[in-house]
């Protein structure tokens, strides 16, 4: 630790080993030692002592659409980034659709990244997209630098983004495949949801009825059945339906390259409580019943789901009508991610080691970013979270760093107070308190 530029200390630092007191080193904004708590700091060195708090390394959440360029008065790099830093995370990634234009070729890949250069409070890296005939556009995308690739099962919600039907599917997988490349799908199937009940208005009842949880089921075997076919790494995006768990247990038990998030939203909120005409809530596919979020939570528990984001997808409140058919359908939720998930885990239980392994270290590894991002070990980037887990504060929408303040959690008490964040070694908020963009445009680590 002799060459430690800063050394920051805690009774309670999450590493991979687990929960210890513990002082860490870093150089450079690079972790370069875990040392017991007591250790001697060198001289020269800045000791930032966090007392009790936890540590936490820096939450990694790999689905945030920020809708810049092209609609950035729904989202922009500043705000998401900024709302990002006040949650505790030190990376996102970024989807390719609701931007203008979506990251769907390399020219397009070059313009988000001018949209997005010097504007970050966080790491950003990017998602590309897989759409009906841009199979040639897939490996370029990869070369330049994307961490894997996107796509709808059914209709997107945006005209720029059509979805793949299994035709399409197949000739983009066998592409994917052919360079290891991982894709991500939105799984819900179109026939299924054409024959689902659609009525208009503002019952959540008849919303839910609309997004049905069979087609999720149905999607996600169809899905599985071409992963295997083409031998490809594939991800299930944002599940609702634990109908669909048995499925995904046997896939990998038959060998297929499958991995699977869901999202705080699901594990949090409850149809049952979901008021008529509040589409802060609606999102797609949907907020199930209770009973379903207690075996999403069974699934995270024995590891069936990998990993926790957010699926951040703003809009401006004018788009959030009292018609659930016609409302936009997206839950913003970067900044009370950390708060929302530690919450719900700790009255089931779980430890802040399971909510780091679910929202950063499986998320880094889903990204290819493990080797540097998602644990407090020497080598990684000295990304932290500072947290007073038992410290409570009510939701405030007014207090959000995101653009358009629209929440569905308003009025919530939510545990886990995110106090500073730091990025590579420098303090990028604290106590609510924002430093000027620091992040760095990320590619996938060779």
């Amino acid at each position: 630790m002799s060459e430690a530029e800063l050394v920051l200390r805690s009774t309670r630092v999450v590493t991979p080993e687990g929960t210890r007191p513990a002082a860490i080193a870093v150089r450079g904004g690079t972790i370069t030692a875990v040392l017991p708590h007591d250790a001697p700091v060198p001289a020269g060195a800045r000791l930032e002592d966090a007392g009790d708090r936890a540590v936490l390394p820096g939450l990694v959440d790999t689905h945030v659409h920020v809708n810049d360029p092209g609609r950035a008065e729904w989202e922009g790099f500043h705000t998401a980034t900024r709302a990002a830093a006040a949650g505790g995370i030190t990376t996102l990634v970024d989807m390719p659709l609701n931007s203008l234009p979506p990251t769907t070729t390399t020219a397009h890949l070059e313009t988000k990244r001018r949209a997005a250069a010097g504007r970050t409070h966080v790491d950003v890296g990017f998602w590309g997209g897989a759409l009906p005939g841009n199979t040639k556009d897939l490996r370029p995308l990869h070369e330049a630098g994307v961490f894997g690739f996107k796509a709808f099962l059914s209709p997107s919600g945006v005209d720029e983004f059509p979805h793949l039907d299994q035709a399409q599917l197949a000739r983009s997988l066998a592409e994917i495949a052919a360079f290891d490349g991982l894709l991500i799908v939105h799984a819900e199937d179109p026939h299924h949801l054409a024959a689902a009940p659609q009525r208009g208005g503002p019952r959540y009842a008849d919303f839910l009825a609309s997004r049905p949880r069979d087609a999720e089921d149905t999607a996600i075997a169809a899905l599985v059945a071409q992963a295997a076919r083409f031998g490809a790494r594939v991800h299930v995006l944002h599940l609702s339906s634990a109908d669909a768990l048995p499925l995904i247990v046997r896939a990998r038990a038959e060998g297929v390259r499958l991995t699977v998030e869901t999202c705080p939203h699901y594990l949090t909120l409850t149809a049952e409580e979901v008021p008529d005409g509040a589409s802060e809530f609606k999102c797609c596919p949907p907020i199930r019943e209770a009973a379903n979020r207690d075996l999403l939570w069974q699934a995270l528990a024995d590891g069936t789901i990998d990993c926790v984001v957010t699926d951040h997808s703003p809009s401006t409140a004018d788009l959030k009508t009292d018609d659930f058919a016609t409302a936009w359908g997206g839950i913003s939720g970067l900044q009370l991610s950390l708060s929302a998930v530690w919450t719900e885990a700790r009255g089931r239980g779980h430890t802040l080691d399971d909510v780091v392994r679910w929202m950063s270290a499986a998320t880094a590894r889903l990204a290819g970013l493990d080797g540097r991002k998602g644990a407090i070990a020497p080598g990684h980037d000295a990304d932290f979270a500072v947290l007073a887990p038992e410290e409570t504060f009510t939701v405030d929408p007014a207090a959000l760093h995101h653009r358009n303040r629209v929440t569905a959690y308003a009025g919530r008490t939510l545990r886990g107070v995110v106090t500073s964040t730091w990025l590579r070694g420098r303090r990028v908020m604290a106590d609510g308190r924002l430093t000027g963009p620091q992040g760095r445009l990320l590619t996938p680590t060779p």
